[in-house]
């Protein structure tokens, strides 16, 4: 089958999966990307096809980028996802229990892209991580296990259908953030009221920044251009919390606030 029309093919499967709340099952093997590389390019077209009913991409995901990440998942290094503006919730957000499959959320730190990065400026003077951060934000990831069984569909398949992400709620922007140690930053997990999980920055890569340097890498690889204004969520320093209807989640990390999900 001509590669075109595989991922085409590939791809209307992914997003009316995704739409329509199927768990995804494998990929016949014609269609299934077999390398990380064949999996973005697949996103990209998954992608075209979601931004219709989700709106235009605002930010990305990292996932897999702390050790408990990786153990919790089985997969050892990071993926990363797009996230649409629909999907992405300030504060204190609610989104209903029949609007996924499995609903988890993440606790992240999130970095505000300054200026524009495109390969052809990266090649001429590669860019310094806490060069191109304009402010950092409170996350919480909101992810969706919409996968038959996720440890058999291998990873290009996980990528493509975006890793998990399903959306976001996001804290006010922290401009002064140049003093706050990274590393040391503390998030904290809690549902209906009770702490059930935390973790610091350094589990990120050991530095949070170590991840950013990791994504504009592989975006500038890729061909890929990061937008300014658009936002990065780094990795969850807690491992993914599952909800069910009623609860109420909060996300806590220091220093840059809290952010919270009502599931209804």
């Amino acid at each position: 089958m001509h590669n075109a029309l595989k991922i085409e093919k590939a791809a209307d499967l992914l997003a009316s999966y995704r739409q329509s709340l199927t768990p995804i099952k494998s990929l016949p093997a014609e269609l299934r990307p077999t390398s990380e590389l064949e999996g973005y390019l697949l996103q990209e077209q998954v992608n075209r096809l979601l931004s219709s009913p989700l709106g235009a991409r605002v930010g990305y995901k990292i996932g897999c980028t702390t050790p408990v990440m990786q153990r919790f998942l089985g997969i050892p290094s990071p993926c990363a996802g797009e996230i649409f503006s629909r999907t992405a919730l300030k504060n204190s957000g609610r989104v209903p229990r029949d609007g996924f499959i499995k609903i988890g959320i993440e606790c992240e730190i999130v970095v505000s892209i300054a200026e524009t990065i495109s390969p052809h400026d990266f090649s001429k003077k590669p860019f310094s991580p806490s060069d191109v951060i304009d402010s950092l934000m409170v996350g919480m990831e909101i992810v969706d296990d919409r996968y038959d069984r996720y440890q058999t569909l291998g990873i290009p398949t996980l990528i493509a259908d975006n890793f998990f992400d399903c959306g976001c709620v996001l804290g006010d922007p922290v401009s002064r953030w140049h003093d706050i140690d990274l590393k040391s930053l503390l998030g904290t997990t809690s549902v209906n009221g009770v702490v059930v999980g935390s973790g610091r920055g350094s589990l990120i890569m050991k530095s949070p920044l170590n991840a950013l340097q990791w994504f504009i890498q592989s975006m500038m690889k890729r061909g890929a251009v990061i937008n300014q204004g658009e936002f990065v969520m780094l990795g969850s320093v807690v491992e993914t919390k599952w909800l069910e209807a009623g609860d109420v989640a909060e996300v806590e990390i220091e220093s840059l606030g809290s952010v919270s999900l009502r599931v209804e």
